[in-house]
């Protein structure tokens, strides 16, 4: 798979993990789970199983620089693309193709997010060689569909067609793409069978994600084609802080995968879990109903259950008399919520950047 190169998209800052997660040290870089690594480590360590850590690439904002290298030392300092401004997935994906296309015009892209959890890695390694197969041979833009078990109205979905313009390796042509839907909506998608949930995870070959790009993101195009004379040179810097400021903030989902017309898609099965939520990693980690999820096994809990709890490993925590509440603390900073309100953590964030200026978030 020399030919195969990686794309770990780091830098978000997951708003939704606060207090953990704050601008200056966001969830990617975080061991949110207690296993000893961050989620960047851990998607790096997955990949680097099957394809080459020379053509691995870490796309990231320019602030996390320091710490992407301290969690990596590995990396080479042009396998880190640095972001002068926040742009959402489209420019971190054109970016990172125009620049290893300069070098390499067969490459095979795989795009994948830094903060998620797969759990059978084996079968997340043989998804990802059927569709880097099917995008060797065909002009197609695949993405990996999560089997849903429940209707969650936290992801989006995509519907596919059973057996219409099939491609071998199980891989599937999108029908359509759904936001994130109520829950009637969401309990017809599981109920139908041919809905998937999306997981963000990209697999094309840098002519097909171009060639879409020039047909559906012409000026994101042209801003990073345009840089081709000056990757990898001491220009590139400044190329880049230039032209980025000028792309739209887009996610890729937007900008091509719903409007283009070689979407295909593999179901798959293999213990995902994008950890967007407290609720998330509560879920992953709880064993049976009533149980209380301590991250760093620092607390002690009386007449407690459903619990989240996540405090600094030197801290601990007495729990007495709560059920379905996040407690989470880091750095000087306590949440303790309703499980049933964590989606207004976002605006909590908000509300104490409005109050305290930067310093808590």
């Amino acid at each position: 798979m020399k030919n195969v190169y990686c794309v770990i998209m780091a830098g978000g800052v997951g708003s939704r993990f606060w207090p953990l997660s704050t601008s200056k040290h966001p969830k990617q870089f975080i061991d949110v789970l207690g296993t000893g690594e961050s989620l960047l480590q851990a998607t790096y360590r997955r990949f680097t199983k099957f394809i080459d850590p020379k053509n691995i690439v870490i796309v990231t904002n320019e602030k996390y620089k320091k710490i992407t290298f301290k969690q990596l030392p590995d990396l080479e300092p042009d396998q880190v693309l640095l972001e002068p401004a926040k742009r959402n997935t489209t420019p971190c994906i054109a970016y990172a193709t125009a620049k290893v296309m300069k070098k390499n015009k067969d490459a095979i892209f795989v795009i994948s997010p830094s903060d998620h959890l797969i759990t059978d890695e084996a079968q997340f390694e043989d998804a990802m060689l059927r569709t880097v197969t099917e995008s060797e041979k065909n002009d197609v833009l695949c993405t990996l569909g999560i089997k849903p078990h429940k209707p969650s109205t936290s992801y989006g979905y995509i519907q596919f067609f059973d057996k219409e313009q099939a491609l071998e390796n199980g891989v599937k042509k999108v029908k359509s793409f759904t936001e994130k839907p109520n829950l009637e909506h969401a309990k017809a998608f599981l109920e139908s069978g041919d809905f998937l949930w999306n997981s963000g995870i990209f697999i094309w070959s840098g002519k097909a994600i171009m060639k879409a790009l020039e047909k559906h993101a012409l000026d994101t195009y042209v801003n990073f084609n345009e840089g081709k004379d000056v990757y990898y040179t001491s220009k590139e810097k400044s190329f880049i802080k230039k032209i980025y400021p000028q792309c739209q903030n887009e996610s890729i989902d937007y900008a091509v995968m719903e409007k283009a017309d070689n979407v295909y898609v593999l179901p798959v099965s293999f213990g995902w879990n994008d950890l967007g939520t407290w609720g998330s990693v509560y879920e992953q980690k709880a064993q049976k109903s009533g149980d209380n999820v301590v991250v760093n096994d620092n607390a002690i809990l009386y007449g407690s259950s459903n619990n989240i709890v996540s405090v600094s490993k030197e801290k601990m925590v007495v729990v007495d008399g709560l059920e379905d509440y996040i407690i989470a603390e880091f750095d000087g900073k306590l949440l303790i919520v309703p499980k049933e309100k964590e989606e207004k953590i976002k605006n909590v964030v908000n509300d104490v950047k409005l109050k305290f200026g930067d310093k808590f978030v």
